[in-house]
């Protein structure tokens, strides 16, 4: 049964700081190529699906990646409350750490009971993984 889809930009960083400033600038520079990386995680009462696509010159498809995240590969399952780039209006953000990577979702126009409930049902798939 499909629990929530959530569409995002699937730029995946690390949990190392450097990591992090190297994906961040490795994120700019592909935007002024006109590289985009979007996606989405579907996540069901018994598994989670992780599809990226990526376009090159904003238009033309790349390729597409699906992963099936495993309970033994993902360490921690959370959300944050960020403030978004100039300006003040807080935003949430679910994150899961992997052994190597850190990926963020931004949830827009979600409260934190919603946001909570998803981090659950994320949480419960992983755990009902077949």
């Amino acid at each position: 049964d499909l629990v929530i889809e959530l569409e995002a930009e699937m730029w995946i960083t690390g949990s190392n700081p450097i990591q992090r400033l190297m994906a961040y600038i490795y994120k700019y520079m592909a935007m002024l190529f006109g590289v985009k990386k979007e996606g989405y995680v579907v996540i069901t009462n018994k598994r989670v699906v992780e599809v990226v696509r990526s376009k090159i010159f904003f238009i033309m498809d790349n390729g597409k990646i699906i992963r099936y995240l495993m309970p033994n590969s993902i360490k921690e399952v959370g959300y944050t409350k960020e403030p978004t780039f100039f300006c003040f209006c807080p935003v949430y953000q679910l994150f899961y750490d992997a052994i190597t990577q850190r990926t963020s979702i931004r949830l827009k126009g979600m409260d934190e009971v919603e946001v909570q409930r998803i981090g659950r049902s994320f949480y419960a798939a992983l755990h009902n993984a077949e």
